[in-house]
């Protein structure tokens, strides 16, 4: 959901880890509001730790940007300086919703793709030159 103008600030991370960033975040704010480290933390148990966590917070900022997420400072819950809790919308939630569809119908063509490579490779096994 981001256009080219965006491809700087991925570098040093595969198109399709980042691509992934965007409905992770989402799925994580549907469980409940959240500090922008905690989302960092729990994006693990996605596969996705290591994210620099200037990529999550730009992120965040331009899923805030869209009206799919929306944030404000805590202020009473942290025992330091303030944090900002980011919470999901119901336009956060459509947007969501529409990255299971996509997803469910990407793991369709892999599938599809995967099954008729091996049944290909079956029936003509790769030969290495000489």
């Amino acid at each position: 959901m981001y256009g080219k103008d965006h491809r700087w600030r991925w570098q040093g991370y595969s198109r399709r880890t980042v691509r992934f960033l965007e409905p992770a975040l989402l799925l994580l704010l549907h469980h409940g509001p959240a500090h922008g480290y905690t989302l960092l933390e729990r994006l693990g148990s996605f596969g996705l730790e290591g994210f620099d966590p200037t990529i999550v917070y730009r992120a965040l900022r331009e899923m805030e940007k869209h009206g799919w997420v929306v944030s404000a400072w805590d202020r009473e819950q942290t025992q330091g300086p303030p944090r900002r809790v980011y919470r999901l919308t119901p336009l956060g939630d459509e947007v969501l919703q529409f990255w299971v569809q996509d997803l469910e119908e990407t793991r369709r063509m892999v599938d599809h793709f995967l099954r008729r490579y091996y049944e290909h490779i079956e029936e003509h096994p790769i030969q290495e030159e000489l």
